[in-house]
């Protein structure tokens, strides 16, 4: 965050003064960054503050979900404030100081790929230590926002460097829209993401219904009449699973089907015994 705060306020300012619009769009996409990491410490303090709190009843795993969501739809938000004052830049274009601003996106680039180091080493250190899940997507949203800034201080380079070289001014707003167009496109794909979670919605990607299936369908005269399965968290699953036997086993005999699916963290078998009688 302090890395990332001091080239935020380095760029905007820089940007202003040599009127880069590709270097001021960075500056201002960093911004995004420190609200995106002020997001994830929220919602991993939230997390951790509620973790025995009955009150969450599948426990604290869409916390750090909506973090991500927060934290994509304030990216999207800046993307497109970038796409008005890049088009705004190209419509009454004003002249750019190309090295100065070349030096100080160079910078910005090196920051950023620091950072996204840190960040990444720091999340496999405490994943390996402490079984944290790695499809986590508060940490996902502020990493990738590290990555997205990459991108958009790539592209103030080559805007700069081509501006430097053959004196092309539209060149720096047009990568300025170009770097919004990706980051939208990144954002509206974290939250797909975050938003089948937040609704119950069963990830096509999962397979655990189809295993689940399988499972029960092994046993003889037994059928599943009912079965919901939703995620509570990244990588983390509920199960509602309904039960038609002949011959009801014990209960124990039926969790030891899915008790091999970690993912599965809360799971309610319901057994109701056939009836002879029983209208199809």
């Amino acid at each position: 965050m302090v890395l990332t705060g001091a080239m935020m306020i380095a760029e905007i300012i820089a940007g202003t003064i040599f009127n880069s619009m590709a270097l001021l769009a960075d500056g201002w996409h960093m911004s995004t960054h420190m609200a995106a990491f002020l997001i994830a410490v929220i919602a991993y303090a939230v997390s951790r503050k509620n973790r025995d709190n009955k009150r969450f009843s599948f426990g604290t795993g869409k916390v750090g979900v909506l973090g991500g969501f927060a934290s994509s739809i304030l990216l999207l938000v800046v993307a497109f404030a970038m796409i008005y004052e890049s088009a705004n830049r190209l419509i009454h274009p004003t002249s750019i100081k190309f090295g100065e601003a070349l030096i100080v996106a160079c910078i910005g680039l090196a920051v950023n790929v620091i950072s996204a180091f840190i960040l990444k080493g720091n999340h496999a250190h405490e994943g390996h230590h402490h079984g944290h899940n790695h499809d986590d997507k508060n940490f996902k949203a502020a990493y990738l926002h590290v990555v997205a800034d990459a991108f958009t201080s790539v592209t103030a380079i080559v805007a700069l460097m081509i501006g430097l070289k053959f004196g092309i001014g539209w060149i720096d707003p047009v990568m300025g829209l170009l770097g919004s167009l990706v980051i939208i496109a990144w954002a509206i794909g974290i939250i797909k993401e975050t938003v089948i979670i937040l609704v119950d919605y069963t990830p096509r990607t999962s397979d655990l219904i189809d295993e689940i299936n399988k499972a029960f369908s092994a046993l003889d005269n037994t059928r599943i009449s009912d079965l919901h399965v939703w995620q509570v968290g990244s990588g983390k699953f509920s199960a509602i699973i309904s039960v038609e036997a002949k011959n009801p086993k014990k209960i124990e005999e039926y969790y030891s089907l899915v008790n091999m699916h970690e993912e599965l963290v809360h799971v309610t078998i319901q057994i109701h015994e056939q009836r002879a009688c029983r209208v199809p």
